[in-house]
């Protein structure tokens, strides 16, 4: 959420950067909203004092046995109470509009995001890795897993519908290897502390976190209106929320290991086979809590940590700077790290790491004491895929296919494949 402070400050700036994310121009209503709520605030308080000097006022007529001015005076704070009694409720409401209108604004891309409406302004950041060479056996994910049978797509849409995944065997030990593979790497040499978090959360937490209200169609909820969560960013972030921390305690860094639920509202006839698009999929989260002046470097550190998930696997990908038309609604900047296909001859997005500054903070009041001050300063927040599970089981399938069917097993899972080296 953006500082309704900075928006009167400087109502240009907040123009510049919507028109950047092609939307319209806000600055003048939200402006006109919060000048409509300061006014009313200010008449509320005058009447306030009105009524306290009017009932300072009663005694001394009592005292003076006026009792037509005491009188005059009684009606008069009679008639006060109830317009504060009716101006509290409208001041209550005018926080609402305000807060409703703040809580929808996108953030404010930072200057070196390129510009552009979609993913073709997108900018190559650096490449990893030489392209693979083509080879006349390479098939696509769902072929290898199917004719393996150990990736079964009929039997999980008769559980549940299209955009899921049965996975079997071998691949199911592979996918289950590459979860704890990327969390052991995050805790032991990144320095994330894990977390087992909930995967139910409440709208709370999902405004804090940006996904609510605007982007409930994309979410699943429950009977009893929790919300499962679409990425454990939701729950990590919010493990600040309300809180108010120390300076020397930062950066705090997360990790965990969940499973995420999407609808996916919004990419009906995309990906439609295989497991690139499912509704259910493992992913390893990575979020920061850092103070003002160390989320861009923090930035830099966990795209490098998620960058070492792919290279440890020997994998060819590359890093993109996301354009001010494709980034997240509460991203400041984004990279995505898009691996390699070679099933697909394409690149396919694989982490997404995200500086928010305060923007979150702000929405989860989470905040920060430093030293020798008396005022708190909202945290800045970042979040990363490190990576998704899913997509890595993807892309170890089809760059480390063999031309028998069979999938070699990368020496960096071998340890957690019991020894195995091939999946045949």
């Amino acid at each position: 959420m953006l500082d309704i402070k900075w928006i009167r400050e400087a109502p240009e700036a907040l123009d510049r950067a919507l028109a950047r994310r092609g939307a319209a121009p806000l600055s003048a209503e939200l402006i006109a909203l919060d000048e409509q709520r300061r006014a009313h605030v200010t008449a509320l308080q005058d009447a306030q004092e009105k009524r306290n000097a009017a009932s300072k006022e009663i005694g001394k007529a009592k005292a003076q046995k006026d009792e037509a001015r005491a009188a005059a005076l009684m009606a008069e704070v009679a008639d006060l109470k109830g317009f504060i009694q009716a101006g509290e409720q409208t001041e209550r409401e005018l926080d609402k509009a305000l807060a409703d209108a703040l809580a929808v604004i996108p953030n404010v891309p930072l200057d070196d995001v390129p510009d552009g409406h979609d993913e073709t302004g997108n900018v190559v950041y650096r490449t990893h890795g030489e392209l693979p060479a083509p080879q006349n056996f390479t098939r696509e994910h769902f072929e290898i897993g199917e004719a393996l049978g150990l990736m079964d797509f009929e039997r999980a849409a008769k559980l549940s519908g299209s955009r899921f995944t049965v996975l079997k065997g071998g691949l199911a030990r592979l996918e289950r290897a590459l979860g704890q593979f990327m969390l052991d790497l995050h805790t032991t040499e990144h320095g994330y502390t894990e977390v087992i978090p909930p995967l139910l959360v409440r709208d709370e937490a999902m405004f804090g976190t940006g996904q609510l209200p605007k982007f409930a169609e994309d979410l699943f909820r429950t009977t009893d209106g929790r919300w499962l969560i679409p990425t454990a960013e939701v729950s990590l972030t919010n493990l600040v929320r309300e809180e108010i921390l120390d300076e020397k305690d930062l950066p705090l860094r997360f990790t965990a290991l969940t499973p995420c639920f999407r609808s996916e509202a919004g990419s009906a006839g995309r990906d439609v086979r295989g497991m690139l698009r499912q509704h259910q999929f493992n992913k390893v989260e990575l979020v920061s809590i850092t103070a003002a002046d160390a989320s861009l470097a923090e930035h830099e550190r966990m795209l490098a940590c998620a960058e070492e998930v792919l290279k440890r696997l020997d994998l060819h990908f590359r890093v993109l700077t996301l354009c001010t038309g494709d980034m997240g609604f509460g991203s400041q900047k984004t990279w995505d790290i898009e691996v390699w296909l070679p099933g697909q001859k394409a690149y396919r997005e694989i982490s997404s790491c995200s500086v928010c500054g305060d923007f979150q903070g702000r929405r989860m009041n989470a905040r920060y004491r430093v030293a020798g001050e008396k005022a708190t300063r909202f945290v800045h927040t970042l979040n990363g895929s490190g990576v998704a599970v899913g997509r890595a089981l993807i892309a170890v399938m089809e760059n480390y296919q063999n031309a028998d069917g069979s999938v070699t097993v990368p020496s960096a899972l071998v340890p957690y494949m019991g020894g195995t080296t091939r999946i045949g």
